[in-house]
């Protein structure tokens, strides 16, 4: 490779022409309408619950704002059991509720919640369950719904990630009492910033409606305790335009992840995230190294070649002490000092993706 040659980092929006965004941008021009639940949201949502066949998708400005208007639509005060392995938004939405997170540890294979170890953390006052669809891959669903209604706790995922994912052939975010997902630019599938809350029923995301704009209902009262949480007619023009190629880029991602299977999965120094082929949408490449000695030697190696790659998720959540009490999960602490996630992206090339597994490989076996 051209040593002069381009960064590559560990992502890239997948965008659409932008010509094709800009005519779009004409019409909110012309219209004169920026914000206020308008028509490119309005016609957003329903292009989207067309695409994945699911009901009650609610736009919002982003993926932490969804959680916590999940968090106050079902009205939550207590202890909510989530995962350590996952972006510090997750922890965020929950203290900003007036809730407090307690912490269960994870499956090593799948990298998502075990659920076998949820029922040992429930106490009187335990009010929900939060699990994430680690990297797109989707939890134990059916599992975890069961341990919610014997113990008549609500569920909210933490979908950022797992827009294009399914479950059993229905998509992954119809799962839950609410699934808040995220539409930021480092997504499968963006809208610049952006995010939504999919909910159980009509009822409820009339709720999550009242809850994004101050709290008002249909005739203008305040009925809500709620917040601006409004998703604008510029973002939600990008979102038009990107969901025309949405099938291209979930394809893309899938040819572009077993690629890289296909180059690293041979090493016995590493190890990858369990998956099912029909439960992800392949959003990210986690690798696993059999060491943190091992993963600063590969990164350094990398970044020496103008290559990039990202700790996803590192450090566990649960050691964050600055904001946090630490809760012991010793697997999701060991594992987030061993992974690093690996450029992947719809501009990356097949030849980028030889040469960053050829540097992994030889830096390796060195």
């Amino acid at each position: 490779m051209n040593s002069k040659r381009k960064s590559i980092f560990v992502t890239q929006p997948s965008l659409a022409p932008l010509e094709e965004y800009t005519d779009l941008l004409e019409e909110v021009w012309k219209s004169g309408i920026l914000t206020h639940n308008g028509p490119k949201v309005r016609k957003l949502e329903k292009d989207l619950e067309n695409k994945l066949n699911i009901p009650n998708f609610t736009l919002v400005l982003n993926g932490t704002v969804a959680l916590q208007m999940a968090i106050k639509a079902l009205e939550l005060k207590g202890d909510i059991i989530t995962t350590p392995f996952t972006w510090v938004a997750t922890i965020s939405a929950i203290k900003w509720e007036g809730c407090s997170p307690v912490f269960c540890d994870i499956d090593p294979d799948t990298l998502n919640i075990d659920e076998e170890k949820i029922e040992g953390l429930i106490t009187k006052d335990t009010v929900a369950i939060m699990p994430v669809h680690v990297f797109g891959t989707a939890c134990n669903v059916e599992k975890i719904e069961k341990i919610a209604k014997k113990h008549n706790l609500k569920v909210i995922y933490d979908a950022a990630h797992a827009i294009g994912s399914s479950y059993k052939g229905n998509s992954l975010l119809q799962y839950g009492d609410i699934s808040a997902t995220s539409l930021h630019a480092t997504k499968l599938y963006n809208t610049g910033e952006g995010g939504a809350c999919i909910t159980t029923s009509s009822s409820l995301r009339k709720k999550v409606e009242r809850i994004r704009f101050f709290g008002h209902n249909e005739e203008k009262e305040v009925v809500e305790d709620g917040f601006n949480g409004k998703m604008t007619e510029i973002h939600a023009a990008l979102g038009i335009a990107n969901l025309k190629y949405f099938d291209d880029v979930l394809k893309d991602r899938k040819e572009k992840y077993l690629m890289y299977l296909d180059l690293l999965g041979k090493s016995e120094k590493l190890n990858f995230q369990k998956i099912k082929e029909n439960e992800t949408n392949y959003s990210y490449f986690p690798v696993i190294f059999s060491s943190e000695e091992e993963l600063l030697k590969v990164e350094k190696a990398l970044n020496k070649n103008e290559i990039f790659p990202r700790r996803y998720f590192y450090p566990s959540v649960n050691t964050y002490s600055k904001i946090l009490n630490h809760q012991p999960t010793p697997i999701s602490e060991d594992i987030s000092k061993r992974i690093m996630c690996l450029p992947l992206f719809y501009n990356l090339t097949p030849l980028e993706i030889e040469y960053i597994a050829k540097i992994i490989l030889e830096k390796l076996e060195h």
